[in-house]
Order: structure tokens, then sequence, then C-alpha cells
């Protein structure tokens, strides 16, 4: 691969978490690393936060804005005076949404990125305080939602990183950053599919690489994705191992007759951060007034309590502890304490999986189709490299082995490789090849 005197910048903006790299020449890409208590991290949560302070000496209050895990600490700290705002990007090609009013103040979604990458950006001090002219920012093979618009995804985007000072924007889909990544493993010619595996989506890439005069070059065939991932599997263990535990599919006394207890009240569970909204809605009122009524009111109080008390921060962090667990138990157990809310559930492997089959049918389904557009069979393939989190499922890794084969099968750089792969594409001398602009 050719390299350039600037340095690049490659942004991987996810769902759930953002990762920064940079490359400066012929060699690796560097991490962006954050210092958070006594450690450093790479993987910046992507979150806002946003509260009021009072102003000093009688001036107006003052609005402050946080990121990542400083954002999650405010919320944590004080959540009914905090809006916090989290998977933000899966509204990136949505239409309907047009602004969010936050603390009296109307934000667009580019308006909501542009905070999120200049604290981001403050929280990594001197190794981004001057930035290069170019970025290459991952992009989702399909984005998120019923019915996404790619065009407005990338608008929205590029005002954002606009805003941050970059004036030559580039966009890179995300699993072609993976396979850069991977790239610089391989000993000879081969066609490798990448599958990233991220919070809202699952995108897959084929791309041949092959070495000429000891150049690494390589050629894109095909690609596809769907957009559902981490974020689903999570609900799933919610809405079958949580959600009855705390009222629903229970009943509640009306006059003469039961009825069931409103399903709505625990779709917020999708999103942890959700809870706080459904706390200050008026459903609130009703789930309070269920408590009278309901057949097995122990259930509603403890629904009332995760609520009230802002557990949901908690409840997800067992949530990825039981999804963690069970990919390398056959049988895991779910443990939530909080307050006097106890939920404790032995899980079989095997249940997980039946609650996610239309999630892995959709991937399986977008791996077929990917290999469909590139014109080969899985025989074709030399080489699979499986990245993000929940690569790790077995039942995902599943999917591959059927197809695949171990032997054709890696894995590694779960969280870095997007990141480093687009700052590498950065110097690339065809970048229109692995690359886009806006407009372009």
């Amino acid at each position: 691969m050719t390299s350039a005197v600037q340095p690049t910048i490659g942004i991987d903006f996810g769902t759930t978490n953002t990762v920064v790299a940079i490359a400066d020449g012929d060699g690796p890409a560097r991490l962006v690393r954050f210092p958070v208590g006594e450690k450093d991290i790479f993987a910046f949560r992507s979150a806002l936060s946003f509260h009021s302070v009072a102003g000093p000496d009688g001036r107006p209050t003052e609005r402050v804005i946080e990121a990542g895990p400083w954002a999650i600490e405010a919320y944590v700290e004080d959540p009914l005076e905090t809006r916090f705002v989290q998977s933000f990007k899966t509204f990136a090609a949505s239409a309907a949404f047009t602004e969010t009013k936050i603390l009296d103040r109307r934000y667009l979604f580019e308006d909501l990125l542009a905070a999120f990458l200049f604290k981001l950006r403050d929280h990594a001090g001197a190794q981004m305080s001057d930035l290069p002219p170019r970025v290459i920012v991952g992009r989702p093979v399909t984005f998120a939602g019923g019915n996404p618009d790619e065009a407005l995804a990338l608008r929205r985007y590029e005002a954002a990183f606009e805003r941050l000072g970059f004036s030559d924007i580039r966009y890179a889909h995300e699993p072609v950053g993976a396979a850069f990544f991977f790239a610089r493993q391989l000993k000879e010619d081969a066609t490798v599919l990448v599958a990233d595996f991220g919070g809202g989506t699952s995108d897959f890439s084929i791309v041949r690489f092959e070495r000429h005069d000891g150049q690494l070059r390589s050629v894109p065939l095909a690609r596809s994705g769907v957009g559902v991932a981490g974020d689903a599997f999570d609900y799933r263990i919610i809405d079958n191992v949580v959600s009855p535990e705390l009222g629903k599919g229970s009943l509640y006394k009306a006059m003469s007759s039961r009825l069931p207890i409103p399903q709505r009240y625990y779709t917020a569970f999708a999103r942890w951060d959700q809870l706080a909204m459904l706390r200050a809605s008026k459903d609130m009122r009703d789930i309070r007034a269920l408590e009278r009524t309901a057949v097995e009111p122990e259930k509603i109080a403890r629904l009332i309590e995760v609520l009230d008390d802002n557990h949901g921060y908690a409840l997800y962090r067992s949530v990825s502890g039981l999804k963690e667990a069970l990919s390398s138990q056959e049988n895991a157990l779910f443990s939530f304490k909080a307050g006097s809310v106890e939920i404790e559930r032995e899980v079989a492997r095997t249940e997980f999986e039946a609650w996610i089959a239309p999630e892995l049918k959709a991937i399986e389904t977008a791996v077929d189709q990917a290999l469909e557009r590139s014109g080969l069979s899985a025989d074709g393939v030399d080489r699979v490299f499986l990245t993000g989190g929940s690569s790790f499922v077995p039942a995902v890794r599943e999917i591959f082995l059927r197809r695949f084969g171990a032997e054709r099968i890696e894995s590694g750089g779960e969280f870095e490789s997007i990141a480093s792969g687009l700052a590498l594409i950065g110097h690339e001398s065809e970048l229109d090849l692995w690359s886009e602009r806006v407009g372009a």
C-alpha cells in the first residue's frame, strides 16, 4: 500500500462505540486513547449527556455537554436532571427524525454528532489537537431503519465533520476498513469475506487481495448488510428474561374482567436510556395505578422501582454479562440485583439462540446476498474475517462455520480493526476505488 506525507484519520462512528485511528506513513495505524480514571480506553462510548448548571454570580444557567463514559457518569449521577442520548447513529438515515428538543434547544442530527465529535476530540487531548485535512469515516453497508435514506445520512455526517475542521472528508464501508486491517496478515493472494457486527448493523464485504511488485492491491467484489446486530440480541434477553419478572404477560383486574398488562410499557427496554423517558411520561401514572389492581402486584412494584430508581444501566450490564457468558458456556446465570429488585434465572445457550433466531436468519440471508453479488460460491472465498462484539456469539459463528469451515475463519481486533483500516485507506493511491465523497 502506498504512503502519503500527511497523516490520515480513520473514524469508526459506531452505534455503541466510536474508535479513532491515525496513520502516519507505511506502518500500522495507531489508536487514539482516552484516559478514564487509572486506565486508557480506545472504545469511546457513542453517547451524549446534557444538563444545566447555574451560572456564576447570578448569570444565566449554562448548558453542560458530555460524551462517552463521562456522559454515562453524568447520567447515572443525576438521571432526573440529565438528558442522555445513546445509539443516535440509528437515526442518521431516518427522514422522520428531523430534530429533538433538549433543554429548550433544538438539535438536528448533525448537531448531535458534531457535539459528540467535539467532546471526543477534547478528551483525546494532544492526540487530536492538530487535525490533518483528510478523514476517512466509516459507514454501514445498510443504515439502520425501516426505510433508510443513505444520501440523507451522508449529508448529515458531512455537516458534522466539516464543523470539526476536516476539508477532505471521505466515506468507506465499515467492513472494507476491517478488510484493510486484516490484509496486513496475508502472505499470498486471497479472496476475503469480512463480517462486521456492530451494535445496530451487520455488514459484509468480499474483497480480492493480490500482490504486485511487492505491493498489496485490492479489488472490492461485493457487499451487503442488514440493520440488526448486538442491540437486538440484548433486547431479546430483556424481553424473555427480565420483562416477565416486571409484569409483562401478567394480568390486572378491571371491573369483572382480567386484562393483560399493556405491552407498550416494555418496549422502552429496547434501550436503557429510554427508561427515563417512560418514567417522565403519563404512562408512569398508569403503571402506578396498575400496582393496585394487578394480579401479581409484586411484579409491577419491581417495574416501578427499576424506573424510579434508575436501574436501567445496571440492568443492561447484567444483560451484557449473560450474553458474554453464553459465548463460552452452555448455561449461564442471569443475575440482576439493584435496590430490592432481584432477578435470577439460569439461561441455556439453546434458549438464547431460539430467541435470536429471526436476527440470525436475517444475518444469514445477508451473507448469502454478498456471495451471490460477488458471483462466487462459498468455495471461492479463501479467508473469512469476523470482527465486532457479536462475532463472539457461537450461533453467529456457526453461520460461517457451516459455509466455510473452521480452517478459513479468523478473528481479531474485534473493536479496533475498522478504524485502523479506515486510516490506512486514507493512504491509498486510488482513493476513489475505496472511498467516496458526498455529492461526488
